[in-house]
């Protein structure tokens, strides 16, 4: 029994090794999904960021047509990068909303001055309520909304060349 004893140390380091290893190996998925898909579009009143263009109020949204609504941030650099396919989606007839997650309008007007304006409206979400109401776990993060006002897909973090013809294809068929 005690020769027994002597290893135990032994091989809990072993077996504390081999679970840290497969957590390298095999990380858990860590994305946080919005429970919104599927529903429709939370009440939303948020004020214009900028002078030139309405902010989002859901009673007022516009029905009939599919729209993306992008979540970003003029400090947030993922977001920057995203840009130009946000600028690629708007050249292919995509209409696109925002809502801007504790900015301020000089940040945005700068932010879109060097990046691209593809946005219709923006929403100042200073203190974040409207997107945790969305289920939004950061920035960017796109939403896909159909025709009738629902959230039907949902792309977390930026989109890439790869992901444009994929966002198109979710509002065909949001019509």
């Amino acid at each position: 029994m005690k020769k027994l004893l002597i290893w135990l140390p032994l091989g809990l380091f072993v077996l504390v090794f081999a679970l840290v290893v497969n957590g390298l190996i095999k990380p858990g998925d860590r994305i946080v999904r919005s429970a919104m898909v599927g529903k429709p579009l939370p009440e939303l009143r948020l004020s214009p960021i900028l002078a030139d263009r309405p902010g989002i109020d859901t009673s007022a949204w516009p029905k009939g047509k599919p729209r993306l609504l992008n979540i970003f941030a003029s400090w947030c650099i993922p977001c920057v990068a995203e840009a130009p396919q946000l600028m690629r989606l708007k050249a292919a007839g995509a209409q696109i909303d925002a809502i801007a997650v504790r900015d301020t309008t000089p940040d945005v007007q700068a932010f879109l001055a060097r990046n691209g304006d593809p946005y219709a409206r923006i929403g100042d979400d200073h203190a974040m309520r409207a997107q945790l109401s969305l289920g939004s776990s950061g920035v960017p993060e796109t939403f896909v909304i159909d025709a009738r006002g629902v959230i039907v897909d949902q792309h977390i973090g930026d989109i890439r060349a790869e992901d444009v013809p994929k966002l198109l294809a979710a509002l065909e068929k949001a019509k």
